[in-house]
C-alpha cells in the first residue's frame, strides 16, 4: 500500500524540482527527503525520480503519483475546511423531533432564529406524536426532541433543558353550571363525565397526577385523539376537559376556557439531548434559540 505522507513529499520534491527545495518548504533535511522518496520507490516497485542536472524530474510513474498526490491534498484540504465548519456550528446536521403542540409555540421561532444564525446546517425535522419522541434521542435517532417529563426526573445518559411550564386549563361547554366561575377549583370537575383530548402518554400522566393530587379519578367518556376534535366533543356537550394551555391556540367558539387550581396540573416541556452531544456548536444554538422562544 502506498504511503500517503510519502506521496506527499514527492509531491513536493517535483513541483519544486529538487530535494533540497522540497526539504528547505517541509522543514525537512534532504537526507531526510531522499529516504522518504526512495521508500515510496520500494512501494511502487518502481523509480520515480530522474537526476537532471542538479535538479530530479518525475518519470512517468512519478508524475503519476504525483497528480494523485495533488489530488489527495486538496481533499485533506477540504476536508479540513468540512470539519472546522462542523465544529464552529456552520455546517452538519441535527435530527429534531418534537410534539404538534409544541410546533408553532417553540419550534418555528427557535427554528427561525437558528437558521438565521447557523444557515449552513441542515435540520430534520419530524413530529412524533402519538408517540413519546424521547426513545428519539436515547437510541440515537434524533439529536434533541421536545418531550414532556416531571421536573426532576433523571434518564441516563441524557440532558434536560427545562424550557416551560404549560398549564391545564379547564374546557367547559358555553352554558355549563361552572362556567360563572373564573376559577375553577379541579375537585369541581370531579363528578362531570370527561372528554378525553390525548392518548396515553406523558401529557396524560400529568393530567392524571394532578387529579389524583386532588383525590379523584376523572371519568371519561369519550375518547379524542387531538384537542380540536376534544373541543367538539364539549361543545356538543358530551363532557368537559382539560387541555393544557398550548392546545388551546385554536379554541372552538361553543366552549369557555378556566383556570384550576388547588392542584393545577402541568405538564413541564423539556429539551433532551444526549449528554455526549452538548459541546456541539449546532445543538448548543438550538438549545439557546429553543430557550428564547419559551421564555417568549
Amino acid at each position: 500500500m502506498l504511503d500517503v505522507r510519502r506521496m506527499q513529499v514527492l509531491h513536493a520534491v517535483v513541483t519544486s524540482g529538487s530535494v533540497t527545495a522540497a526539504a528547505a518548504s517541509l522543514g525537512y533535511t534532504p537526507s531526510a527527503v531522499s529516504q522518504q522518496v526512495a521508500a515510496l520507490e520500494k512501494q511502487a516497485g518502481t523509480a520515480l525520480l530522474e537526476r537532471v542536472g542538479r535538479g530530479v524530474r518525475p518519470t512517468e510513474a512519478g508524475r503519476l503519483l504525483t497528480e494523485h498526490a495533488a489530488v489527495i491534498g486538496r481533499q485533506v484540504s477540504e476536508a479540513e475546511a468540512a470539519l472546522a465548519d462542523l465544529r464552529a456550528g456552520r455546517a452538519g446536521r441535527l435530527a429534531v423531533r418534537y410534539f404538534a403542540t409544541s410546533g408553532a409555540t417553540l419550534m418555528a421561532p427557535a427554528l427561525g432564529r437558528f437558521r438565521r444564525a447557523h444557515p449552513g446546517v441542515r435540520v430534520d425535522l419530524k413530529m412524533t406524536d402519538p408517540q413519546d419522541p424521547l426513545p428519539e434521542v436515547t437510541q440515537g435517532r434524533a439529536d434533541l426532541a421536545i418531550v414532556v417529563r416531571p421536573h426532576g426526573l433523571v434518564h441516563e445518559g441524557v440532558h434536560l433543558v427545562h424550557l416551560l411550564d404549560d398549564p391545564y386549563r379547564a374546557v367547559l361547554p358555553k352554558g355549563h353550571r361552572l362556567a360563572a366561575k373564573r376559577v375553577l377549583d379541579l375537585t369541581d370537575l370531579a363528578d362531570e363525565p370527561w372528554v378525553g383530548s390525548e392518548r396515553p402518554s406523558p401529557c396524560v400522566d400529568a393530567l392524571l397526577d394532578g387529579c389524583a393530587a386532588a383525590g379523584f379519578s376523572p371519568g371519561f367518556v369519550v375518547e379524542s385523539e387531538d384537542y380540536a376534535t376534544a373541543q367538539g366533543f364539549v361543545a356538543a356537550g358530551l363532557g368537559i376537559s382539560l387541555i393544557p394551555d398550548m392546545g388551546l391556540a385554536n379554541r372552538h367558539p361553543a366552549v369557555v376556557v378556566r383556570r384550576v387550581r388547588e392542584p393545577e396540573p402541568i405538564r413541564a416541556i423539556h429539551a433532551a439531548v444526549r449528554e455526549t452531544s452538548l459541546g456541539r456548536p449546532a445543538l448548543r444554538g438550538l438549545l439557546a434559540a429553543l430557550r428564547d422562544a419559551a421564555a417568549r
